[in-house]
């Protein structure tokens, strides 16, 4: 696999149901430590969103992406907390809902 974005997308399918990761432990898992902003460009393009839950990739502090590929902010949280994420104000709860995984 020699594809940062195919990288990318092993790692956010490993993300389960009702937890988070951020940008930043996205691209240290897949590999390049400095490459946050392209694991958001990666997410922006998911080939396979039933599979690819880009919907569990987050901000350092639980922010949502305004540009989230699939209906913005608003439709990024809607889809968090149909999966029981829960938020404090606008940021998810990241003390309850982050998640550190690591791919084989």
């Amino acid at each position: 696999m020699s594809n940062f974005f195919d990288k990318v997308y092993v790692v956010v399918q490993q993300i389960p149901k009702g937890m988070v990761m951020n940008y930043g432990t996205v691209a240290m898992i897949a590999g390049s430590p400095r490459c946050a902003r392209q694991v958001g460009y990666a997410l922006h393009v998911n080939p396979d969103p039933d599979t690819i839950p880009c919907h569990r990739v987050v901000m350092k502090d639980g922010g949502l992406s305004a540009a989230f590929a699939f209906g913005g902010a608003a439709e990024h949280r809607l889809r968090l907390e149909a999966e029981g994420v829960t938020f404090k104000g606008d940021n998810v709860d990241m003390k309850k809902h982050l998640v550190c995984i690591s791919i084989k």
